[in-house]
């Protein structure tokens, strides 16, 4: 919740709001100098149309009229020779409001174009967390203030969830412990009582062996297992496979610290497991998140008020999203779906009929974000390829458009706000008038809607409408949120009690209990039981670690959010460089020192990076953190050339962090 200060109709200054009970006051630096975004010397103003070769990012400005008369013809004469499935749509959380995030489905639903699987992000996680519990929710993280033990598994929250560290340091002011489980010391480590540095993909293992010592030596709730579970005995067995000795040679974790953990743990009913959603994003995501989703509920401290376990909220919005994303539009059968992280495959497949011919981008950055990059590079270069871009910057992605569209940001358009963090539903109203000519993706939306003849009376709803229509859900948790009452009290906590604790007595899984025992996992072709297996890129591949000896991962940095963010100058100052971070003992075998400018390259691509020699990563491990956009890094390619596009074991989602790299002294290159 933002307070937003004006002088003269310009933002001057962007703070937290005081009264909001999750924000208390506190916003990360990203968005305390929101209005460097909107006022960028990047910002898109007005629609531009390509006169150059694409990627170097050439226009004339033309007409909005003239952008959507373009569009609209140019989509109509592929859908005549090629089908509507030649065109999809690509979008994902550049705007997370629940009208402007979904404001394109319903058209290309209407318009039979390609589905796009939206699996960057979340579906791995949330799948696995949901074998468990049937759903994405957990106790209220608010309540963790009353916890003995808080462990941040996963999460730097430091960086990139800053108010939930005013809730652990309040909880560790009053004599919570703190742990931290991370494959580096992220400053989120570094602020905790302990630190576990995990080897990267192997937390399910960590799970495992703290799962061993609780059940052998008693630290379980016969109580609340006997009650609220389902295949205790069978998980009891299976864990003796993991004895804390073996997980050891796993994780990288002296034994006498996974079993220090274990018993401070089991003997810790208010105990608060806060999970982050990067540590899904191996080939085993899926299972590590099922695996930590089944923790609290051996000691119990899902029942327990200040106890329990939260990967996101989300699951406990339930509002009515198909009135905006209007699935009913859809032609029978269905459009071909097209995962989003095989971007690059659809755009460079010869086999894919139809071929894609039109590509339609908002709310995302996909020449940056998309792994397997040079691949999707090399779609985007295709002069066949008909790319429009709505946007609020002149991104990487922009410079291979052949329309460019000027975005509103939130300071400038309407929308209702959930969370993935806490319960209060929020509205947000512009505090500004558009810059420029920009439009928001629904007032786009609804001009091609027009352009194309599509005749749904959907397409003449207002934002407001939307709203409307999306609060308007039989569920009891948003029963009597209005949109009067949140244009009166701008957020308003959603209906669940307190305390929140949605698995006090079982879970809505098939079995209406906290599974340990998934059969729905096993009818996934995967083990029914939490069980850990081996990254497919990680040190097991013993023939490709022999080339690529050292597991590098791709967590946020602190003045970016993935890709956004790194169009402002004053962050990138902040941010210093691209630095790939190693230790000081891999460094010292390559010849590499502090500071030295490196390459980083496997079979997928190259690019370059400062280097960062700390302890703070582990030996066989490199980090580098967040997204610089191409045009900003030195030798014109970011991160995402390293990045793999196979999909994680659930969900469809991307193995971000299983990679296997090599580097050098750029001399020695």
């Amino acid at each position: 919740s933002l307070v937003v200060t004006l002088d003269a109709g310009r933002i001057t200054d962007v703070s937290g709001n005081p009264e909001h009970p999750y924000t208390q006051g506190v916003i990360c630096g990203k968005v305390h100098d929101y209005a460097e975004r909107v006022y960028s010397p990047l910002r898109v103003l007005r629609p531009l149309r390509r006169v150059g070769e694409k990627g170097r990012g050439r226009f004339e400005p033309i007409s909005w009229d003239e952008a959507i008369e373009e569009i609209a013809r140019r989509f109509t004469e592929i859908k005549a020779r090629w089908g509507a499935e030649a065109i999809l749509p690509f979008s994902y959380g550049g705007t997370l409001g629940v009208v402007q995030f979904r404001a394109g489905h319903p058209f290309f639903h209407a318009l039979g174009a390609s589905q796009l699987d939206r699996t960057i992000c979340i579906s791995t996680a949330y799948a696995g967390w949901r074998a468990t519990v049937g759903m994405v929710g957990g106790n209220d993280s608010e309540q963790m203030v009353g916890a003995d033990l808080v462990i941040l598994w996963g999460i730097n929250a430091a960086y990139t969830h800053i108010n939930l560290m005013t809730f652990v340091k309040r909880a560790r002011g009053r004599g919570a412990y703190v742990v931290a489980i991370d494959p580096y010391r992220t400053r989120t480590a570094k602020q905790a009582d302990e630190h576990l540095m995990v080897r990267p993909g192997t937390d399910t293992a960590l799970a495992l062996g703290l799962m061993h010592v609780l059940i052998a030596e008693g630290l379980v709730d016969r109580e609340y297992i006997e009650r609220a579970t389902l295949g205790f005995d069978k998980l009891a067995e299976h864990v003796k496979a993991y004895p804390p000795e073996r997980v050891s040679d796993i994780t990288g974790i002296p034994v006498e610290r996974i079993v220090g953990l274990a018993r401070r743990y089991g003997s810790t009913r208010a105990s608060y497991i806060r999970v982050g959603i990067g540590l899904s994003r191996h080939d085993n995501g899926g299972m590590t998140c099922r695996t930590l989703a089944c923790l609290p509920a051996l000691t119990g401290a899902y029942a327990h008020p200040a106890g329990g376990a939260l990967l996101s909220t989300s699951g406990s919005f339930p509002l009515n999203v198909a009135a905006i994303e209007r699935p009913d539009l859809m032609p029978k059968p269905a459009p071909r779906v097209i995962n989003m992280i095989h971007l690059g495959r659809a755009l460079t497949d010869p086999g894919l009929q139809p071929p894609v011919k039109a590509l339609y981008v908002y709310n995302s950055n996909p020449a940056s974000v998309c792994p397997n990059q040079e691949l999707v590079l090399k779609g985007f270069a295709r002069e066949d390829l008909f790319t429009v871009v709505h946007e609020q910057m002149l991104t990487d992605t922009t410079d291979y458009a052949d329309i460019v569209l000027p975005a509103t940001t939130s300071m400038e358009h309407l929308d209702l706000y959930r969370s993935y963090g806490h319960l209060y539903l929020q509205l947000a109203e512009p505090v500004i008038p558009p810059e420029g000519e920009a439009r928001s993706n629904w007032e786009v939306i609804r001009l091609l809607a027009r352009a194309m003849g599509l005749k749904d009376p959907h397409f003449e709803k207002s934002e407001e409408t939307l709203i409307r229509e999306a609060l308007a859900s039989d569920d009891q948790a948003v029963k009597g949120i209005t949109y009067e009452r949140l244009t009166t009290e701008r957020w308003v906590r959603v209906n669940v009690g307190r305390p929140y604790m949605p698995f006090a007595d079982g879970a809505p899984t098939p079995s209406g209990k906290v599974e340990f025992y998934s059969e729905w996992m096993a009818k996934q072709g995967l083990p029914a039981l939490p069980t850990y297996v081996p990254l497919q890129e990680g040190p097991e591949n013993t023939e490709l670690h022999r080339r690529y000896p050292l597991q590098c991962i791709v967590p946020p940095n602190r003045f970016f959010l993935n890709s956004s963010f790194s169009q402002s100058e004053l962050l990138r100052k902040r941010q210093k460089a691209p630095i790939v971070f190693l230790n000081p003992e891999d460094a010292a075998t390559r010849g590499i020192r502090d500071g030295d400018p490196v390459k980083v390259w496997n079979d997928r691509g190259s690019a370059r990076f400062v280097a960062g020699v700390t302890d703070d990563t582990r030996p066989g491990v490199a980090v580098i953190e967040g997204i610089w956009w191409h045009k900003f890094q030195p030798g014109g390619r970011g991160v995402n050339v390293l990045t793999s596009d196979r999909v994680t074991d659930l969900g469809g989602g991307p193995v971000f962090h299983s990679n296997l790299v090599e580097i050098a002294r750029l001399d020695s290159a």
